[in-house]
């Protein structure tokens, strides 16, 4: 079901709703997917500062692992081949990720951090912890903006216990290792528009309770 929560502002709450999007904030958990995923993540963060064999200087593997058709199996030439994480599974689980935050009532949405148009870190600190209900030193809270919002990147870029990502960047681990997910407005119509959801595409904001009918899933 689409879930909502309140948008909060720097002057405190802005009296609006979002809504969720059902398929993305409540989808179905896969922990096993979940952790195939992030273990691939780390193995490609980690970086290669020693001496690696290529492809081309592995012993072996010059025979197919198995026949090309017929195993209901994708077509692989080596078995030292090698394989990436597809875009389908890297998403849904991050859809997944997102939906067990959004269950426990860790995702949030606020309109900005700062008023005005300088950076301000004691106000976008303040903001921070109003929305989370603790000091942000005392948690990991992980907060998407927009890319070209340099009010947020500055205000909150040296805060400790903050983690700053671009709505483009949102990946499973990063949502899996935050206590608390906090979204821009704008980040979040960014990043639901990408992940092209059902509807108009964007999370709506109202100054009303929106419905919690079910939706229908994205096609």
């Amino acid at each position: 079901m689409t879930a909502t929560v309140t948008v909060v502002s720097p002057s405190g709450s802005s009296g609006a709703t979002v809504e969720l999007p059902a398929e993305i904030f409540d989808a179905k958990v896969n922990v096993p997917l979940i952790h195939q995923v992030v273990v691939a993540q780390q193995a490609g963060a980690r970086r290669g500062t020693h001496a690696t064999k290529n492809r081309g200087a592995v012993r072996g593997g010059g025979k197919k692992p198995y026949r090309q058709k017929g195993t209901g199996r994708a077509r692989q030439g080596s078995i030292r081949a090698p394989q990436r994480t597809p875009k389908k599974m890297k998403a849904a689980a991050l859809r997944g990720a997102l939906s067990d935050r959004a269950t426990h009532g860790r995702v949030h949405v606020v309109t900005g951090f700062t008023d005005g148009d300088e950076p301000r870190t004691r106000d976008a600190v303040a903001v921070l912890a109003s929305v989370i209900d603790a000091a942000p030193s005392t948690a990991h809270v992980l907060v998407v903006a927009a890319a070209d919002d340099a009010l947020t990147w500055k205000s909150l870029r040296n805060v400790r216990g903050v983690h700053l990502l671009a709505s483009g960047q949102l990946n499973t681990y990063d949502v899996l290792v935050s206590d608390h997910v906090v979204f821009t407005q704008a980040a979040l119509d960014q990043f639901v528009a990408r992940s092209g959801s059902a509807g108009a595409g964007s999370a709506a904001a109202t100054d009303s309770p929106v419905s919690t009918e079910p939706e229908d899933a994205a096609s």
